[in-house]
């Protein structure tokens, strides 16, 4: 098959090794557009049109790296096209450019260019590649690919690039064979499918890249083309005078195309219409008229790059032909653009007819920003009510770009909240289609496999409520248990036509279970040949679906539920009790606050923000948190306001350098489209903030994404995110009705019907899928569900109560929580003994937990009508009980022992499965649960209720990495002692991790640390030194940004450079708040190691304990040198300084040039903060550090100008181990 390596024991894939080459020409391109000052201030220019003229909104660094990486794939993919011609003979016989098969492909390519650079002199390799790729131009079917609109045209590599990348092609394995031969008898190039998904690692986040497997794309294909064809029977057109065949009255369209699978299955089963209908025509003929009726459009230009070759490659095959050059020019109708913008709405505008309606949208996109662009064909191609069949797999993902996100909603009226993609492309789809308003018979089918978000986050209702009734939904099919390689979010298949509904019900294929595993063929897989040989069988039922005709009005109310297996019947029993529902209940449902900016406003732990000098802070609640009744380890805020809730005006000096540094930042969050200063708040206040919600201090809190429901009642004290919502009862509300409420929520009975009414994100996300399984879980109980508060607020209350009970379970949970080894740690000092104690009473306290929760469960049934009497035991007068001695676990283990399923509940939980009711306990107990599993074995609803998927999970960390946890925070807390990090004369002291050990042994301050070090070891009698080294190993951050940064970093550092430089120059009056920039954020892949990105987050934020100094320690001590990261930045400096004059004697100068250019790098803050005499020290700071920076460069050698250009040296590896498999590529470290 083409692209895959020869002779290559790791079996790599062409796409990983063009992927370093990518990046390499990004980098090259880039280099080049720095040093070109008049091309710079073009693309800026241009960049600024855009932002004005509101078709972006990205900043000018994340602009300029997409048009860099079009770019850059675009020389790469042409690079292809022209090595699988030249490689197959498609441009005539043995002609080769850039390459070949074997040897002697190599040499005539080589023979090719010497002719060529000979005949031109001025020209070099980047010259020779455009020469090589101009050779397409001689097929009229192939010129497009190189043709205006080309992503080549976008931006030049250097020569030194340009033969980097011909040298690739030109590797060979031995003496005659080429590494990467593109040669194919079949011609085949669905590897090309992988390039699209996999080359850019940059794109592939930024579009969403996924392609739709050949499986999924023919079963849609056989629900819309094939019935559409079979109603429409399209006839032969009329023919021209030249003998050609015009276009056919009949249309596909897939407005997200992709690399074109849609496009290839469409015209496949267009060409072998035209060859049943017309089986005298000439080949050439049947496959013009085919191409006629096949349009794709799609955002990404590489990605329409790829799929107009494969259809290219697909119509030569088909006239049977070996050559391109004798293959006439093919109606190749795909073009790259937005087609969320070049669309029409109802009145027949594009989203460039909106907003700046002075901007001329046709003179807006033919500019040099937009070549990738044909407007004319875009516009064409959009128009509504026009295709017979749309088809497609639109993005997954929200519009992350705001003036973007704007756009859309102007355009499209259904798009609500944080709207995922699917909402507008669900309206388009339709719009493209021919309408059935006036004629049923005309109207258009529409067929998309799309997120199933929409069923019940609270962004679909406008789709379900207000879309959906005016659209004739034929079928709604569950595919999420599928497994469909890629898809890491759980999916819906829809089928529609473009008309006013045609019947009553809808045919659904309801899932019930995912499949077990990872097939071989995933068109085979269990869950998938269940849905595509059943989908059309009313009333079937297995393992993994049920098929039934839902009533129409049930699919036009939010939210969905899609769950066979009997779900249907017990939402109906516990509606049917519904006395209130909890919305009549409750004051409100949701978050108390969002900051807006987490990044800058949550500090992390309580030391974090003593270190930063911040007292304003409050405890911070993530869901993650919200466990079992309880609230676990949670971080602290910056907290801006008073005990009254008033913000605060005269701040802490720490919290004034904080907001600096995210001034920009926090200055453009937005709140209904409008930054807080515009709404009368200030601009450093939390986004969001409900004073109202703060009043009384009880809430009940809860998770808003888990895999089961989590809610705890809270006493005050803490600010609630958005993943930790609040339910507030009214002012003046009881601790008791608090938790009579929150009993009845705790059950497995509301798990099952917020389950059913709730968002199933699946198991794991995409990174379960990269691991080879479906996007839901095998077994129901690992998929995560968001809890909105308007689900909640429709939750069914029934009469009764649960409240003794829950009484009982809070109060334990309140026990719980005071014996967790962080609580035993308040107040004492550690010891084995105390972690011994602890663990047994925490064991004690969760097995009576466990068994009144079951209590509770059953108490529930019973308020719900599910059992006819109350078959709970009074509260307290249950057994402890063990993870694995649960009724429905006892259940679970006996048909696993009699092979009737397969689970990891057990191992998961670390608990041991038992089939026989234990002994140990007493009779009473034993004879209840025995009346529970009969009727778990009788009633189907309570068999449901039973299962994993409902039943808490009492999942927790083990306590001995509980007890590290806790140790490891006790030590380095007592580590942070300001006194240990100063010199005699009280000034910054940097040590080395040698030297600090030594303080161990010795300093009062740190009593108790050295035993705690050997509790805290997983290594017998390490020593302090070698603990220390392990625990301090990820707690700092290196000084400068060149050692902490890759390069991606170090340029937006630059960028936050010029912006903190901007609002300096804003405070003293010379620029206005407008003329600020907002820098760009940092990710993961911005920092040189894992810690340091989790210490900084987004914004570079320093919330580390320590300070790294790489290669400054003695020349006798390997160890790492420190610093304590509370020092301001004038003893930073002091810091640097130090170390420079300690290292000064036995090191190289130009060693020690990143300590000065650390100083440089803080020069500005220390200017900025500690220009004056400093009353303690009787010394101007910035005075005598800018003297010491000047005097340090000169000693150094290097200018102070020249200093942010330090990097350091590449990091050498070692031989890299050949892998079994090579699938992945290599990381950057």
């Amino acid at each position: 098959m083409a692209g895959k390596r020869r002779k290559s024991a790791e079996q790599q894939t062409l796409t990983d090794a063009l992927q370093p080459v990518v990046r390499d020409l990004v980098d090259d391109m880039r280099a080049r557009l720095a040093a070109d000052l008049n091309k710079t201030a073009e693309w800026k220019a241009t960049h600024a049109a855009l932002k004005e003229s509101q078709r972006t909104g990205a900043t000018w660094a994340d602009w300029q790296e997409d048009q860099l990486t079009q770019a850059a794939v675009g020389w790469v993919l042409t690079s292809v096209f022209v090595r699988f011609c030249e490689d197959n003979d498609l441009l005539g016989a043995h002609q080769r450019w850039i390459s070949g098969p074997d040897a002697d492909g190599r040499r005539r390519a080589v023979d090719e260019q010497d002719r060529f650079l000979t005949a031109h002199l001025d020209q070099n390799f980047r010259g020779y590649l455009r020469h090589a790729f101009s050779e397409l131009e001689r097929s009229p079917a192939a010129a497009p690919l190189v043709g205006e609109h080309a992503g080549i045209h976008i931006a030049e590599p250097s020569d030194d690039a340009a033969q980097r990348l011909v040298e690739f092609w030109r590797q060979a394995d031995t003496e005659t064979a080429t590494v990467w031969s593109l040669r194919d008898p079949a011609l085949d190039t669905r590897f090309l499918g992988d390039m699209y998904q996999d080359l850019s690692e940059y794109a592939k986040k930024k579009y969403a890249l996924l392609q739709t497997p050949e499986f999924v794309e023919e079963f849609i294909l056989d629900r819309t083309l094939t019935p559409a064809l079979k109603e429409r029977s399209p006839r032969l057109p009329s023919v021209d005078s030249e003998g050609r065949t015009g276009a056919v009255d009949f249309k596909v369209i897939d407005p997200t195309c992709g690399s074109g699978h849609f496009l290839l299955g469409a015209f496949h089963r267009m060409l072998d219409y035209w060859r049943a209908e017309a089986p005298g025509m000439e080949p050439t003929e049947q496959v013009r008229l085919a191409l006629s009726s096949i349009h794709g459009v799609d955002i990404n230009p590489f990605a329409v790059a790829i799929a107009q070759f494969r259809l290219m490659v697909a119509a030569l095959r088909a006239i049977g032909g070996s050559s391109l050059l004798t293959v006439p020019e093919l109606p190749l109708q795909v073009h790259a653009g937005d087609s969320l913008l070049w669309s029409e709405d109802s009145a027949g505008q594009s989203g460039f007819d909106y907003g700046d309606l002075t901007v001329d949208p046709d003179a807006l996109a033919s500019g040099t920003h937009l070549t990738t662009e044909d407007v004319v064909a875009l516009r064409r191609t959009l128009a509504r009510d026009q295709y017979d069949v749309v088809v497609g797999n639109p993005p997954y993902i929200t519009v992350k770009d705001k003036v973007l996100n704007q756009r859309y909603r102007e355009l499209y009226g259904y798009c609500k909240g944080t709207y995922a993609l699917t909402v507008p492309f669900m309206e388009q789809f339709h719009s493209l289609a021919k309408s059935g308003t006036l004629d049923p018979f005309r109207a258009g089918w529409i067929g998309q496999i799309t997120s199933n978000s929409f069923m019940a986050r609270e962004f679909g209702v406008p789709l379900i409520e207000e879309f959906f009734p005016r659209i004739d939904m034929l079928e709604v099919i569950d595919t999420s248990g599928a497994f469909i390689p890629g898809h890491g979010t759980p999916t819906v298949t829809l089928v529609s036509r473009n008309r006013r509904p045609s019947a009553h019900t809808v045919r659904a294929v309801l899932g019930i279970q995912g499949e077990p595993g990872a097939p071989e063929d995933p068109a085979q897989g269990l869950v998938w040949r269940s849905i595509v040989e059943h989908v059309d069988s009313l009333d079937y039922e297995d393992q993994w679906i049920s098929v039934d005709n839902l009533a129409r009005h049930t699919l036009s109310s939010h939210p969905w539920s899609l769950q066979g297996g009997g779900a249907q019947v017990a939402i109906a029993i516990i509606d049917s009790k519904r006395v209130s529902s909890l919305g009549d209940q409750v004051e409100s449902v949701g978050r108390t606050g969002s900051s807006g900016e987490d990044s800058l406003y949550i500090v992390g732990c309580k030391s974090n923000a003593d270190r930063l000098g911040i007292p304003e802070s409050i405890r911070f609640v993530e869901g993650s948190s919200v466990r079992e009744w309880g609230i676990g380890s949670s971080s602290h805020a910056v907290w801006p306001y008073s005990d009254d809730l008033e913000p605060i005006l005269t701040r802490s000096a720490g919290l004034e350098r904080l907001f600096f540094r995210g001034r920009a930042t926090l200055r453009s969050r937005l709140l209904f489209g409008q930054v807080l200063e515009d709404r009368g708040h200030w601009w450093w206040e939390w986004l969001e903030m409900y004073p109202s919600k703060f009043r009384s201090k009880r809430s009940i809190s809860f998770a808003f994404v888990a895999t089961h429901n989590h809610f705890v009642l809270d006493r005050g004290g803490k600010v609630f995110n958005r993943s930790a919502p609040v339910i507030k009862l009214p002012e003046g509300a009881s601790e008791d009705e608090h938790l009579e409420l929150l009993g009845v929520l705790n059950s497995s009975t509301a798990c099952f019907w917020l389950k059913q009414n709730s968002h199933n994100k699946g198991e794991g996300g995409g990174a379960r899928v990269d691991a080879g399984y479906a996007a839901m879980g095998s077994e129901l109980w690992r998929n995560s569900y968001e809890f909105t508060g308007t689900t909640l607020k429709d939750f069914p209350l029934p009469a009764g109560s649960v409240l003794e009970r829950a009484r009982r379970i809070d109060q334990l949970a309140q026990e719980l929580a005071a014996v967790e080894p962080a609580a035993l740690l308040e107040g004492a000092t550690p010891s084995a003994e105390l972690f011994a104690w602890g663990e047994a009473e925490w064991e004690r306290l969760r097995g009576l937990m466990i068994a009144e929760q079951e209590e509770l469960d059953w108490q529930v049934y019973h308020l719900y009508g599910f059992t006819e009497t109350d078959m709970s035991l009074p509260v307290g007068e249950v057994p402890e009980l063990a993870l694995g001695e649960r009724a429905f676990e006892i259940a679970l283990a006996c048909r696993v022992q009699a092979g009737e399923a397969e689970t990891v509940w057990f191992d998961r939980h670390r608990s041991t499965p038992v089939t026989e009711i234990p002994d140990h306990l007493p009779a009473g107990y034993r004879e209840a649960v025995q009346r529970r599993l009969d009727l778990i074995a009788q009633d189907r609803s309570l068999e449901l209720l039973e299962r994993p998927e409902y039943k808490r999970r009492w999942s927790s960390v083990p306590w001995a990495d509980r007890v590290r946890a806790a140790l490891a925070a006790w030590i380095l807390d007592r580590l942070e002692n300001p006194e240990l990090w100063k010199d005699p004369n009280g000034y910054p002291q940097p040590q080395s991790v040698r030297q600090l050990s030594a303080k161990v042994e010795t300093a009062p301050q740190l009593a108790g640390v050295s035993e705690a070090l050997e509790l805290w070891s997983t290594k017998r009698q390490a020593g302090v030194l070698t603990n220390l080294v392990a625990l301090l190993a990820d707690e700092a951050v290196p000084y400068l940004a060149a050692l902490r940064l890759k390069d991606s970093g170090l340029r937006k550092f630059a960028e936050w450079q010029v912006t903190w430089d901007a609002q300096r120059a804003e405070d003293r009056g010379e620029i206005t708040t407008a003329q600020v920039p907002v820098p760009p954020k940092y990710t993961s892949t911005d920092f040189r190691k894992a810690s340091y990105w989790q210490a900084r987050g987004k914004l570079d934020v320093p919330k580390e304990r320590f300070i790294a100094y790489p290669g400054a320690s003695g020349p006798d001590d390997p160890t790492a040198m420190l610093g304590w990261a509370g020092w301001d930045h004038a003893e930073q400096g002091i810091a640097l300084v130090s170390l420079y004059d300690d290292r000064k004697d036995d090191t190289d100068p130009a060693q020690l040039v990143p300590l000065v250019a650390g100083l440089a790098e803080l020069m500005p803050w220390i200017r900025q903060w500690h220009s004056g005499m400093d009353a303690h020290s009787g010394i101007d700071w910035a005075d005598y550090l800018g003297g010491q920076l000047t005097t340090l460069a000169e000693r150094s050698g290097v200018a102070i100008a020249d200093l942010a250009t330090w990097r350091p040296a590449p990091a050498t590896r070692g031989r890299k181990r050949v892998a079994a498999t090579a699938t992945t590529p290599d990381k950057e470290s």
